[in-house]
């Protein structure tokens, strides 16, 4: 069953380099709901993912001949829409990246288990922009702290500052979150 998906899905991606518009609303139709969760994770505002992710899709469609169908198309849609919204935060300037030196550990926090997709997105929407941007691409994309520097334009260790700084927060709120249920309960 998987082979006729993908050979449908290949199908379609040449149906819609030659501008068949129905191919375009089936590509469009099947990935735009998880490509809009990618663009909600950097963006707290639903109506600025949309367009977020509409601009994304533009993209891809104009840029569709460029796919050289090695690897995955939802993988190659995902990275445009990384960087659709990378390129807008940027643009807006929204958010503030510092050069600073932090001691790094792995301690253990606390288990996420009986936390829900919501209450999840709610800790990350909380952090500051650039604390967000790097988390996000770190923590959710997997780019090494290397290639989140040369993403951005910052050095690697504001990268990994931020990240620091970003578990940090997390950690708190997801603290501060826990104790407000308990102290409910």
């Amino acid at each position: 069953m998987k082979i006729i998906k993908l050979q449908s899905e290949k199908l379609l991606i040449k149906k819609a380099i030659d501008n068949k518009r129905e191919a375009q609303k089936q590509l469009f139709e099947q990935h735009s709901p998880k490509m809009l969760g990618v663009c909600r994770q950097y963006v707290k505002d639903l109506h600025h993912a949309e367009d977020l992710m509409l601009q994304g899709f533009l993209k891809v469609f104009k840029n569709l001949d460029k796919f050289k169908f090695q690897g995955s198309f939802e993988g190659w849609v995902r990275k445009i829409m990384v960087n659709t919204c990378i390129s807008y935060l940027r643009k807006k300037n929204i958010f503030d990246l510092t050069d600073e030196e932090y001691v790094f550990n792995d301690a253990a926090t606390e288990s996420l288990e009986n936390t829900s997709v919501a209450d999840i997105q709610k800790l990350i929407d909380s952090l500051p922009e650039g604390y967000k941007m790097v988390f996000n691409l770190y923590a959710i994309e997997g780019y090494k702290h290397s290639e989140i520097a040369q993403k951005l334009s910052i050095s690697e260790s504001t990268s990994k500052s931020q990240l620091f700084k970003a578990r940090k927060l997390l950690q708190q709120n997801y603290t501060k979150m826990n104790t407000i249920i308990h102290e409910n309960e």
